[in-house]
């Protein structure tokens, strides 16, 4: 099966959950046979050195990218308010891209074209035009509930105003383009049920990201690991506005108490693109570490990983990461979203600051649990999010598609 893979960012350093979530699937993909062709932008805000890419990034077939500035231009962000269009798409819209795309389809017959996000809809009538293979999208979020719950959460009312009025004309792109893909995988059940009521008529199914769960060790604590003092660590791309919104929120209003009553806790904060309102901060007890060569020996050396998430949709890939490291994480409700893991048994899940600090507090008071759970969270992430066993079900879907396509 040939499978061309279209992102709107290039898919390494396997730094966000989005290459993760992109990487650990083509790879899948081709262990079981498929042959994969990656078509990228490669991002001014996340570029990458196609030269120095590592010499088992070898999974594709072929690499093809353009580069683009997909920057925020406040003349364009203020000229758009008075046009139909989508700021948030209208970034990602590259005549280049579109010229590539079409060069590929030309050179080469594809039997899916994978569409990674809802950013590469714009493509959709181009891929049609030059290409008689099935276009599936594999929404990573409902994306337009991102901003409706950032500008829900936003308190500045110029700015809760625009970027409800950006959210809106989101959501209308969204639904507008719902039907012009042959075949959606939705990331969650929840998600998959929210296209379905905004207008998804077309076949679909949920598939969760899966991860290698071979690239991750359970480092089982010893002795004298128990009586360090409790450290928590943050890991996460620190130019999504989800991730800085629950960030800060923790730091407002659950470190304080945290330090109140137990000063010895010490908070550690990783991120990609780290703005420098927290490089910085001036916080006792708070380190900030920027972007960290490798996230899962940084999470690694802390007793817990915190994920105060209130924004965002889809699935978040850290809290799997963590949670394949045995590390117990402490999160919110709509952190776990899409994960269906169990509190107490899988993680911890806090809504509210004091609930955050009894999760700490619970974590220092029984190390033994702590280590039980994060046994059982190993386990978890292998039964559920094994990347190979996914694949498998995605590949099937995909041969059935290939199938209905030829007897049409």
């Amino acid at each position: 099966m040939k499978i061309l893979q279209l992102c709107k960012k290039f898919p390494y350093p396997l730094k966000d959950g989005e290459a993760i979530a992109v990487t650990y699937l083509s790879k899948a993909l081709r262990d079981i046979g498929c042959e994969i062709t990656l078509l990228s932008m490669n991002t001014i805000k996340h570029y990458t050195h196609i030269e120095d890419l590592p010499a088992d990034f070898d999974h594709y077939k072929a690499i093809h990218w353009t580069d683009l500035d997909n920057s925020i231009n406040p003349m364009d962000a203020f000229m758009n308010l008075f046009s139909g269009t989508s700021y948030h798409v209208e970034r990602f819209v590259s005549k280049a891209f579109e010229e590539k795309l079409i060069e590929v389809l030309k050179s080469e017959e594809f039997d899916i074209i994978q569409l990674e996000t809802l950013y590469l809809a714009p493509y959709v009538e181009t891929i049609k035009k030059h290409s008689d293979a099935q276009v599936v999208m594999r929404a990573h979020n409902v994306e337009h509930e991102i901003w409706d719950r950032i500008s829900q959460n936003t308190l500045f009312l110029p700015k809760k105003w625009y970027l409800s009025h950006l959210t809106r004309k989101l959501r209308n792109y969204e639904i507008n383009h719902l039907n012009d893909y042959d075949f959606l995988v939705a990331l969650t059940d929840r998600d998959l049920t929210q296209f379905k009521k905004l207008g998804y008529k077309n076949g679909a199914m949920a598939a969760p990201i899966g991860i290698d769960t071979s690239k991750y060790g359970k480092i089982t604590p010893t002795e004298s690991d128990r009586k360090k003092d409790l450290t928590l660590c943050f890991i996460g791309s620190l130019d999504w506005m989800p991730n800085i919104e629950g960030l800060n929120w923790f730091l407002q209003n659950v470190w304080p108490l945290i330090r109140t009553k137990h000063p010895e806790v010490t908070l550690h904060v990783a991120g990609r693109n780290t703005p420098g309102s927290l490089r910085n901060l001036n916080m006792e007890n708070v380190v900030i570490h920027g972007e960290v060569p490798d996230a899962a020996e940084f999470i690694s050396r802390h007793t817990a990983m915190v994920v105060p998430l209130f924004s965002g949709s889809g699935m978040r890939v850290k809290i799997l990461e963590g949670m394949a490291l045995g590390k117990v994480i402490i999160t919110t409700s709509m952190g776990m979203e899409g994960i269906d893991a169990v509190d107490k048994e899988h993680l911890l899940v806090a809504d509210s600051p004091d609930e955050f600090v009894r999760a700490v507090e619970y974590c220092k008071a029984s190390p033994e649990v702590v280590d039980e759970i994060g046994h059982k969270a190993v386990d978890f992430v292998g039964e559920k999010f094994n990347n190979k066993q996914l694949a498998v079900r995605l590949y099937t879907i995909y041969e059935e598609m290939c199938v209905d396509n030829h007897v049409h």
